[in-house]
């Protein structure tokens, strides 16, 4: 039995999970109020997922086209959201994103600039005019660096490589976090009357993702734990394009700026597909032939633009039909080609990383052949449901921001929104975090009965006596979600999806690890499990619910959209062992804003 009173502590006044953009910023704004923060990441500092946002920062600045502003950038969100986004949270973000892209520029973000030596802004899908300020297709990369930095050199606590699994509380609110060191397995228990949550997303628990490892849906899971809703789990989003060959780069993203500069999406008979797919939804704003779009786009005095640029719904679906229709590469996907459009300096020049990357993992040239690209399971539009203002959820102490946040993109997120979002809320939460841990003056000490309770559970692969495999049950988990809860849903599928995650939970009562505690994977992959299928039995539950087709979650048997589910969100808690979905009204939104969507 572990004893409470040999185990590492600490106390801060605000415990910041994750070390991306949103952890960094969070943890940044709580700091410059006043507060004592810790952040805690599961991997290395620097290796946060949000490096892998390429393209931009989605932000009416206004640079490039003067006619943008918050307005359009808003109307342009719940648009693309299928207008099931919290109206505030989109509100909030379209306002905020220009500071916060000036704010990075002021702590040393080297942006790309404009003739004008402005900050430039490029086309991306879903977007009405060139908003996202970037660094290349490095963006992502140049905004840890920024936010790193700047963290650095304010002297915040860094807890590297460890990772939290459970979330403690007084009973009212949270009182801390326990977690353990990866590399020598000791346990560490964190007191602190705040913790914000910034910890991505669920990719791995699909078969073919752009996510890398620690991408296991852990706060989500630990926020369902302590109590908190998880709002929209239906609305994964599928990236229209990552690499599906050769196997070196399968699963990696292409980013949309191939897209945004002139990239074009062709089937197997080399045809330009993606006219077949305009929904009338967005014909007013797109070409319709491969000429007229060239010509409107390369022109830049008009709105309009081409296919490959809607949102990325659309555009999944669109070559997730062309490859069942049997038009489909030969490993299937379809064509990605930016070569036949631009000279090679130009494309070595706008896409370095693109360049660079394919060519050494791969021995692909982008600026010579075209890439064999398919949908990856990307990012989850579902997270733990937070007051928009604040970003704190229903559990009083316990914040989100970034991904592990829900309601800023409703049904599907533009590209670009990512960076931005993760930034202004980011901000917010770490904000409102301090603020609330100072007024909090008698703190709760975490007692020793449940930090031994979290200890032993912790510690309980190491005990079972069963047969099973972390690594087979995990194989398994990630092909029950890929065939069954993909980009096409049925309810059949879905029921014998939530079937086996029943069966993998058995299973995983029954795995154990071999070897110490001392960095193991097997052990670390047994912890992070029951999270991917708590998350994943969310995802399937509400998915079953949803019967209709909207943004990232689609039925084969339910293919249109349903005007009454355009205000219904849905709302998963934990109810014991198992996964309750209810049905909540959307926020009403103001009138004011409401008549934004009668503009053209």
């Amino acid at each position: 039995m572990t004893d409470p009173s040999s185990i590492e502590r600490h106390t801060f006044d605000v415990v910041v999970v994750g070390a991306g953009g949103a952890g960094l910023r969070a943890a940044i704004a709580a700091h410059d109020a006043g507060a004592k923060v810790a952040l805690v990441c599961k991997s290395l500092l620097g290796k946060a997922h949000t490096v892998m946002a390429e393209g931009g920062i989605a932000a009416a600045m206004g640079n490039v086209w003067s006619e943008d502003n918050w307005k359009v950038h808003f109307r342009d969100t719940m648009r693309g959201g299928k207008m099931l986004n919290h109206w505030r949270m989109a509100q909030l973000h379209a306002q905020e994103a220009p500071e916060r892209v000036h704010e990075l520029e002021e702590w040393g973000a080297l942006f790309d600039r404009t003739p004008d030596g402005l900050i430039s802004q490029r086309d991306f899908g879903g977007h009405r005019y060139a908003r996202l300020a970037h660094v290349g297709d490095r963006t992502g990369l140049e905004l840890i660096r920024t936010l790193q930095q700047r963290a650095v050199a304010l002297g915040i606590s860094v807890f590297m490589e460890c990772t939290i699994t459970k979330l403690f509380s007084d009973g009212e609110r949270v009182s801390g976090a326990f977690g353990y060191w990866r590399e020598s397995g000791r346990f560490i228990v964190f007191e602190a009357p705040s913790v914000v949550l910034a910890t991505g997303g669920i990719g791995k628990s699909y078969k073919v993702t752009s996510n890398s490892w620690e991408y296991t849906g852990d706060g989500h899971a630990l926020a369902l734990a302590a109590g908190a809703d998880l709002v929209n789990m239906e609305f994964v989003q599928f990236h229209p394009t990552g690499m599906v060959w050769p196997p070196s780069v399968k699963g990696i993203l292409v980013t949309e700026s191939v897209r945004g500069d002139g990239g074009v999406l062709r089937n197997s008979e080399g045809r330009r597909f993606m006219f077949d797919y305009i929904p009338e939804f967005f014909k007013a704003e797109t070409a319709d032939t491969e000429e007229e779009a060239d010509r409107w786009y390369n022109d830049k005095t008009n709105n309009r633009r081409p296919p490959e640029l809607l949102p990325r719904d659309e555009v999944a679906r669109a070559i997730n039909a062309e490859v069942k229709a049997g038009r489909g590469t030969p490993h299937g996907g379809v064509y990605l080609d930016i070569a036949s459009r631009h000279p090679a300096e130009y494309i070595k020049r706008r896409l370095p990383s693109m360049y660079h990357q394919f060519k050494e993992l791969a021995d692909v040239d982008i600026t010579a052949e075209p890439m064999e690209v398919g949908p990856t399971c990307h990012y989850v539009m579902g997270g733990v449901a937070v007051d928009p203002d604040t970003g704190e959820s229903d559990v009083p102490g316990l914040y989100a921001a970034g991904e592990v946040a829900g309601g800023m993109h409703g049904s599907n997120r533009l590209g670009g929104n990512s960076l931005s979002d993760l930034l202004v809320f980011g901000r917010r939460a770490g904000l409102n975090a301090a603020y609330a841990a100072a007024r909090k003056r008698e703190r709760a000490s975490v007692s020793d009965d449940d930090v031994r309770a979290a200890a032993e559970h912790a510690l309980a692969p190491f005990s079972s006596t069963g047969d099973e495999n972390p690594y087979s049950v995990q194989h398994d988990l990630q092909e029950v979600m890929h065939s069954l809860v993909g980009i096409i849903r049925t309810a059949e599928e879905m029921q014998q999806a939530l079937d086996k995650l029943t069966e993998l939970r058995k299973r995983t009562a029954r795995m154990s690890v071999e070897g110490h505690r001392q960095y193991n994977p097997g052990w670390h992959l047994a912890l992070d499990l029951h999270n991917m299928l708590l998350v994943s039995e969310c995802i399937a539950r509400a998915a079953l619910e949803r019967t209709e087709s909207r943004g990232g979650h689609t039925r084969d048997d339910y293919p249109a959209t349903d005007d009454t589910w355009g205000t219904i969100n849905l709302l998963c808690r934990l109810d014991g062992d198992s996964v309750n979905v209810r049905q909540v009204p959307l926020p009403s939104m103001p009138d004011e804003l409401r008549a934004l969507f009668d503009e053209k």
